[in-house]
């Protein structure tokens, strides 16, 4: 995720102006993760509850962009799992964090319908600053059914000046009764020189910028995540080359859900090439050539089975264990014969 301090990046800048330009009082930022979908959410929210807006966005400066930015502003509701609440160094509710202090349960991966309640009457509440009120909720998609028709009556005739920024990584999931109350914004795919370059701002180095955006399918945040992460990568090149040759180590680094998502990149760039297509995760020299891959029903099986793996790789599987079926498992699907690793 990107420094909620500094300035966001260019493509969101644009997104903001259009955005605040417009009138409404529920919006649903929506597309891929990766895309900005929080950043340019609490940037409206930020922009909307300056006390000095401009229209570009919030001045930055005033004792609103300050509460936002310390997290302790009163006219703004931030509704997230608690997992990523604690990630995002916003504050729980009292009641939740005693509970989680107490070890009574762990943090929740979804949004609690307890927190929904409290925003909803959160809104009814008058302003504490005189700007209305706003509730972001994000990823929306993590709101349970329960969850999201506590929340529905209020999307719909909200009370007094409150406005609701949803920001979702996977808008279908959402009831359609939620998206048809809300404006609809698909978030901007950026230019990859653009992408690229905003990468170098943040002290990824050049080489490695383009990796990590063709590792993240062109998706900036999870670009930058990659490269902030630790990881090598020249590791990433030799993937395909470490499955092939049963090499654990090069991926012993990986957890189980990230593993299969790797897993999950390179069935579809082999798929790709197989129908003479351009790879999107990998550069085409880190893998076969098209006349060495296997079939396209062998390809598309493991991608069947990947799916499958995809549904419980959160689960508490021994990871070792794990690693050793999945890399198994893709020996046994591909049969790679990679070409010899080419000089960089």
């Amino acid at each position: 995720m990107a420094d909620e301090a500094a300035a966001p990046a260019p493509w969101l800048e644009r997104q903001r102006s259009q955005l605040l330009a417009q009138r409404g009082h529920a919006w649903l930022l929506h597309g891929p993760s990766g895309l900005g979908q929080y950043t340019l959410a609490l940037e409206l929210a930020r922009a909307w509850l300056c006390e000095s807006p401009t229209p570009a966005g919030a001045c930055g400066h005033c004792a609103s962009c300050h509460g936002i930015a310390v997290r302790t502003h009163a006219d703004l509701r931030v509704l997230m799992p608690e997992v990523q609440m604690q990630q995002l160094a916003w504050p729980l509710p009292e009641k939740a964090q005693a509970e989680l202090d107490e070890k009574k349960r762990k943090p929740s991966r979804e949004i609690r319908v307890d927190a929904l309640r409290d925003a909803v009457e959160f809104a009814q509440r008058t302003s504490a600053r005189g700007r209305g009120k706003v509730v972001l909720i994000y990823p929306a998609e993590q709101m349970n059914a329960v969850s999201a028709n506590a929340l529905l009556k209020t999307l719909e005739e909200p009370p007094g000046e409150v406005r609701f920024v949803l920001a979702s990584e996977a808008a279908h999931q959402l009831l359609p009764t939620i998206r048809s109350r809300c404006q609809a914004h698909a978030l901007h795919w950026p230019a990859p020189q653009e992408a690229l370059a905003w990468l170098h701002q943040q002290g990824v180095a050049a080489g490695a910028a383009e990796v990590w955006l063709r590792a993240a399918g062109g998706r900036p945040d999870d670009a930058l995540a990659l490269a902030r992460s630790g990881r090598n990568p020249e590791a990433w090149a030799r993937i395909p080359r470490a499955l092939a040759e049963g090499d654990h180590a090069a991926l012993a680094e990986l957890t189980p859900p990230q593993l299969v998502t790797v897993l999950q990149k390179l069935c579809h760039d082999l798929l790709v090439l197989g129908v003479g297509g351009a790879p999107r995760y990998f550069a085409a020299a880190d893998l076969p050539a098209p006349a060495q891959l296997p079939s396209l029903a062998v390809l598309t099986r493991w991608g069947a089975l990947l799916r499958q793996e995809a549904r419980s790789a959160e689960h508490p599987y021994n990871a070792g264990l794990m690693l050793q079926a999945l890399v198994a498992q893709a020996r046994e699907a591909l049969a790679l014969n990679l070409p010899h690793p080419q000089r960089r």
